[in-house]
């Protein structure tokens, strides 16, 4: 029997998902600036990569196999290149409000694709509910019908960034599932490391064969995107991103994933305390609906009536 992890680590987990990683929205508009997508990309998790794997060579924790090194590339490029890449892609030609819409999708696909949980999702009333409350909550944050209409026509791809943002969040939860239920024989700073280096490696390929290299120059790159591209890599890619490998071993994935909530809502007081923005009562009404919606969600698990299944080996 594994032991229980302690309620603090769980919350603290949770806690980085739900605030760090909806701080990086902010940190990618400063990075994309002057910094390609795809490029920035690569750059991200490749050096976060690196970093995590020197950790581990310090520590004498190294076990590389075929199956470690295979399984953990599979896991990282469905994960960040499908999955975060798209978002910031997408983010060039279409609304960020509606990209984050599209992106709290995220907990559906898990209900729908993670079929050994099934008996688990659907034994409670609360999980699906929470669910549904959670999404309206989201659409009720972000929907401007008048100005978001506006922009549609802009660019010409509003349907395939759709398209690339719904692809996207199915990549990310394949991989997700993929890492709980392969997992590697590996500790999770090692996957970690390993799954980051693999995506870094993807992206550079992908930025290569799109040509972001040509008439890039790191001259150009402003103060501003540095710091962004900092933050993702240290906030983001190395200490959020082990919390969210770890939850998957110890909280079915459904509800790790309500993180897809949170973020937008942290993302608009972000934008209102650090880019003038203004925030508005029904923005507020729908930060409780959102929260009312992950209580849900979570409240199952608080109350002892489901237990976490844990990956077979």
């Amino acid at each position: 029997m594994k032991e229980q992890p302690k309620p603090i680590l769980v919350f603290l987990a949770f806690a980085a998902i739900y605030i760090i990683w909806g701080s990086t929205y902010l940190a990618a508009l400063f990075g994309l600036a002057t910094i390609p997508p795809f490029l920035m990309s690569g750059m991200r998790f490749f050096t976060a990569g690196v970093l995590l794997f020197g950790w581990n060579l310090t520590q004498g924790k190294i076990n590389l196999t075929a199956q470690v090194l295979g399984r953990n590339a599979l896991s990282g490029i469905l994960m960040l290149f499908g999955g975060t890449v798209s978002v910031i892609w997408a983010e060039q030609h279409i609304p960020s409000g509606l990209a984050a819409i599209l992106v709290t999708s995220l907990p559906f696909w898990f209900v729908l694709l993670d079929r050994r949980q099934w008996p688990t999702y659907f034994s409670n009333w609360m999980i699906p509910l929470g669910l549904v409350i959670g999404f309206a909550g989201v659409v009720l944050l972000v929907i401007q019908p008048g100005k978001t209409a506006s922009a549609l026509p802009s660019t010409g791809k509003f349907w395939i960034s759709v398209a690339v943002l719904l692809v996207g969040g199915i990549f990310w939860t394949l991989g997700s599932l993929y890492a709980k239920y392969k997992p590697s024989s590996s500790s999770t700073l090692l996957n970690g490391s390993l799954q980051l280096i693999s995506a870094g490696l993807f992206c550079g390929l992908v930025s290569l064969i799109a040509g972001e290299l040509s008439g890039f120059e790191l001259a150009r790159v402003t103060t501003k995107s540095w710091l962004g591209l900092i933050y993702m890599i240290v906030m983001g890619s190395i200490i959020t991103y082990l919390a969210y490998l770890w939850l998957l071993k110890v909280r079915p994935p459904a509800i790790v994933s309500t993180y897809a909530y949170v973020n937008p809502v942290i993302a608009v007081l972000l934008g209102w305390l650090f880019a003038n923005e203004s925030i508005s009562g029904r923005q507020l009404v729908a930060l409780a609906v959102i929260l009312m919606g992950v209580l849900l969600v979570n409240l199952p698990n608080y109350k002892g009536i489901q237990k976490p299944v844990r990956a077979k080996p």
